[in-house]
């Protein structure tokens, strides 16, 4: 009983217990030299020579991931020639080296230059510090999970693209952005663009997604419908492995750190693939924006650190553009902002900036499947079901990162609406924010409430609430807010007080997308803010 108890509780740990901090002192070289050498035989693409960004742009996109992506796009389209500036690497594909490190016993390509983490098992885990996909960032009373890679968190997300009801939408964004236009124009542009569709009836149907099955049965027998959520993976290489053409991936619960086949259709793949092919879009990984300022001209000036894989800093340089678009996340695009404000490098910057932070409401959940068979459980969401009962929510199919044995579990994510907001300060020359214990508290009750009564229903075994590990909101992997539309900037993402900057990003969003991933309609926001912005 204890031993099962360890595995299940284990398979949650890699969900819902990461611990971490970043800032601007990273280690000078890999901790380990055989380590290094294993990456460097692993994945030379990373290691590779990286060219320096030019010294002066018409545009620079800070960030990569889908605000950014969009945003370098639309501007080659436009024929304004634009750099991205990307901190971590940019990682390839391939269906049969392991490109990227898996959630089970992650190495140093799993996150950003950090040595340990401490799942809710309370059992650490270590590795050699180095440049990986996820940057876990410590702040009093919740960790972010962010992207560090270029694809941004396309590379390390659940691959779930689901709009917000609208009703709840509305309550959120106060009627700065009209849900109407984007579920007319610019959902069913991202949806085309990025190839989205509910996962089909052979996959669902397949031994990995037992667990979605299952899972699916046990909210029926609670009377919810289950709702398809629409993905960004690519079942037919989730097809090739099914029948052992590639490496497993998707199909073997490894993926929070990267699919390495390409299994998810992420941003390398289409939006920054096409911007390059422009010409138009150049982007350099290992280029860590430190700072950014205005001239008096109006010319921006943007510092940048170039880093190796391993964190060794190769040179400083400070460039300059006429137009500058943040997309570096909403933690990366809010410390920016704020420190410049600060600094008095963009004074202009209103008492907004750095507010209206959230979590979007996360937790992951777990309840007891006996039932299930199999090893291991595929990736990839395939439904989620609405609850209001006691506040809005949506719980949304996950699977077991890394365990690759029966667990007996089934996990969750759960996204509630949640109205609590922080700041961001600035104090001894860092940016922080805290997040109050009251609020993890509220999202917990009212997720593990709705659960419970699922497993009740479905005579789910559910011993997880006495160990601890039935809820967990101790972390966020939807950081939202920080340079919110309507507030720090009008309602298209132009920062008030400095014409050509503009905000691209989850920093756009007041801290919730209304119970549903953030990531399509931070796209869909791009597409929407990019096409006015151009229009002038």
């Amino acid at each position: 009983m204890h031993r099962r108890a360890f595995f299940k509780a284990a398979g949650l740990a890699a969900a819902a217990g990461m611990a971490g901090s970043v800032g601007f002192d990273l280690p000078k070289a890999s901790a380990d030299p055989v380590w290094e050498s294993l990456f460097r035989q692993w994945v030379p693409e990373i290691f590779a020579q990286t060219a320096d960004a030019p010294q002066h742009s018409p545009a620079i996109v800070i960030g990569s991931g889908f605000g950014a992506a969009v945003t370098a796009f639309r501007l080659a389209q436009a024929n304004i020639a634009n750099t991205v500036l990307e901190r971590g690497s940019r990682w390839p594909n391939d269906p049969w080296r392991e490109i990227f490190t898996g959630d089970d016993l992650p190495d140093g390509r799993g996150f950003w230059h950090r040595t340990s983490f401490t799942g809710v098992t309370k059992v650490p885990m270590s590795f050699s510090s180095f440049g990986g996909v996820l940057d876990v960032t410590e702040y009093p009373g919740i960790d972010v999970w962010r992207a560090a890679a270029v694809g941004g968190g396309s590379v390390v997300f659940t691959g779930a693209m689901v709009a917000p009801p609208r009703n709840l939408f509305d309550q959120v964004f106060g009627g700065v952005v009209d849900y109407g236009e984007l579920e007319r124009v610019y959902y069913p542009r991202v949806r085309e663009m990025l190839r989205l569709d509910a996962m089909p009836g052979d996959i669902y149907q397949s031994k990995p997604f037992a667990h979605s099955r299952a899972w699916d049965d046990q909210v029926r027998a609670a009377g919810y419908t289950p709702l398809p959520n629409d993905s960004i993976f690519n079942w037919d290489i989730l097809r090739a492995e099914l029948a052992g053409t590639s490496r497993a991936s998707a199909t073997a619960a490894r993926s929070n750190l990267g699919n390495s086949n390409g299994a998810k259709f992420d941003l390398n793949q289409n939006y920054l693939r096409y911007a390059t092919d422009t010409g138009k879009t150049q982007i350099f990984p290992g280029h860590r924006v430190d700072s950014i300022a205005q001239e008096a001209s109006g010319r921006f000036v943007v510092t940048v650190t170039k880093l190796d894989p391993t964190g060794q800093h190769l040179a400083t340089r400070t460039l300059t553009c006429d137009k500058l678009f943040l997309g570096a996340g909403s933690v990366g695009t809010s410390e920016l902002l704020v420190r410049a404000r600060a600094t008095g490098a963009l004074p202009n910057l209103n008492e907004h900036v750095g507010e209206g932070w959230g979590t979007n409401g996360d937790v992951v959940l777990a309840r007891g499947a006996s039932s299930v068979a199999g090893q291991g459980q595929g990736v990839p969401s395939a439904s989620r079901i609405y609850d209001e009962s006691i506040a809005p929510l949506t719980l949304e199919n996950w699977y077991i990162p890394g365990i690759p044995f029966e667990t007996g579990a089934l996990a969750s994510l759960g996204m509630v609406l949640d109205p609590t907001r922080a700041s961001f300060g600035y104090a001894n020359g860092r940016v922080g924010l805290a997040w109050p214990e009251a609020a993890q508290r509220k999202v917990v009750d009212v997720a593990r409430a709705v659960d419970h009564r699922i497993a009740e229903k479905a005579g789910a075994v559910a011993e997880y609430g006495v160990l601890g590990y039935d809820a967990n909101a101790q972390f966020t992997a939807h950081p939202l807010g920080g340079a919110v539309l309507g507030k720090a900037t009008d309602g298209y993402g132009r920062v008030h007080g400095h014409p050509g900057l503009y905000v691209m990003d989850g920093a756009a969003i007041p801290g919730s997308t209304a119970t549903v991933n953030p990531s399509l309609t931070i796209t869909a926001l791009a597409e929407r803010n990019i096409e006015a912005i151009l229009r002038g």
